[in-house]
């Protein structure tokens, strides 16, 4: 709140006459709090001899060489910290008003794991600083993924990043391509699909003798392949014309808002396939289905690119909620789902029916809102970035 200055002024009054309030020129004046000078820009005439990571890579027209990074320990078990030193050196006057990022990211898709960002050396040493000739090393220090990754980096200003030189040391959007971290990729699970001669009646209700023929899956995060919170079962089977896909989901609070066909249903809680029928890591299809049972589905001729909505997946599904949906003030135990899905209606399907041994890309996931608000994503693959669009690490399903 803030007062006029007369009643600041009565204020002061009143507590000085009831605390006999000291005059501010008598005696000694309090010490002011000591403000620690500014770091200086640390140079060295070379880099290190046993840089992990080489490049020689440059910005803006050669201004400022990226000379590489050094990662220690090059070895280190997922989540520990790993220690990252960068190198640069300015051949004449750096650009003005440029600071420095750092991701890291999956080298498949370019999707962020970690945000690196900081400043050069502390603040100490902002690009338009560096000595020409001189070299600056940079040193932070990051979570080891569990998975595959690259450094990327570079320098920014507004909307707009510093130019690489050389189109193949960036990644297409201006960072530099540094240093790989993490170990190998998990192994992509497996899913058989068998093939029943009596499909199930899709009624949301998941007692058909279809289903016991399936392998039931439990989803996992999919952030980091740990258990989520609330328990997710999924089965396939098909039957030559069809895919048949169920979900058992445990949720003691089942809702949604949304109730047009292709509204953005995965804004809220929803389950989701994703199939890559001829496995080239390109084309695809994602069919969702809500708790209201309300479709979306649609057709891209790449990641993220050209989603095409108006592509109908002729999908039949039915949903059966177990509690009262849309009440928050209760506790439900769930909801089951079936989709009917034709083959012929996906894109860049290789045989109909799928032929024995016939290995399609694909992945399964649910988006939960804990409390209406906590957001976690379960998936069949774990992906290990925030994105359920990421290709390379679908799983393979095998028709039997």
């Amino acid at each position: 709140m803030r007062f006029p200055s007369t009643v600041l002024a009565s204020l002061l009054a009143v507590t000085c006459l009831a605390s006999a309030c000291r005059d501010e020129q008598a005696g000694p004046r309090p010490r002011e709090p000591r403000i620690p000078a500014p770091a200086k820009l640390r140079a060295l005439e070379a880099p290190p001899a046993d840089l992990t990571f080489r490049s020689g890579a440059t910005f803006a027209g050669g201004a400022v060489v990226y000379l590489g990074s050094k990662v220690s320990p090059e070895k280190a078990a997922p989540g520990t910290q790993v220690r990252l030193a960068h190198y640069f050196q300015a051949v004449r006057p750096p650009p003005q008003g440029f600071s420095f990022f750092a991701h890291v990211v999956d080298p498949a898709s370019g999707g962020m794991l970690a945000n690196a960002d900081h400043e050069v050396q502390g603040g100490a040493a902002p690009l338009a600083s560096w000595p020409v000739g001189k070299v600056i090393e940079d040193v932070h220090t990051v979570a080891m993924p569990s998975v595959p990754a690259r450094v990327v980096l570079g320098f920014w200003r507004g909307d707009s990043r510093l130019t690489v030189d050389d189109a193949s040391a960036h990644d297409g959007s201006q960072r530099m391509l540094g240093p790989h971290l993490g170990g190998a990729a998990p192994e992509l699970p497996e899913y058989s699909v068998p093939r029943v001669s009596q499909p199930p009646i899709i009624d949301g209700v998941l007692d058909d003798e279809a289903w016991k023929q399936a392998r039931p899956v439990v989803l996992r995060r999919s952030f980091d392949g740990s258990a989520a919170r609330l328990r997710t079962e999924a089965r396939l089977v098909h039957d030559g014309k069809f895919l048949y896909v169920a979900f058992d989901l445990e949720d003691p609070d089942v809702w949604g808002t949304l109730r047009k066909r292709d509204d953005p249903i995965y804004e809220e809680e929803v389950v989701e396939i994703f199939l890559d029928a001829n496995a080239d890591g390109r084309t695809y299809n994602e069919l969702q289905v809500s708790p209201h049972n309300v479709i979306f589905d649609a057709y891209f001729p790449a990641r993220r690119q050209g989603m095409d909505r108006s592509w109908d997946s002729g999908m039949r599904s039915a949903v059966k909620v177990r509690g009262t949906l849309d009440d928050a003030s209760d506790r439900d135990e769930g909801w089951s789902v079936e989709m009917q899905i034709p083959f012929d209606r996906l894109a860049e399907v290789p045989n109909i029916p799928p032929k024995p041994g016939e290995r399609w890309r694909f992945n399964l996931y649910r988006l939960e809102h804990h409390d209406r608000r906590t957001v976690e994503g379960q998936s069949f693959s774990p992906l290990f970035i925030g994105d359920f669009h990421a290709l390379p690490r679908f799983g393979w399903l095998v028709f039997e």
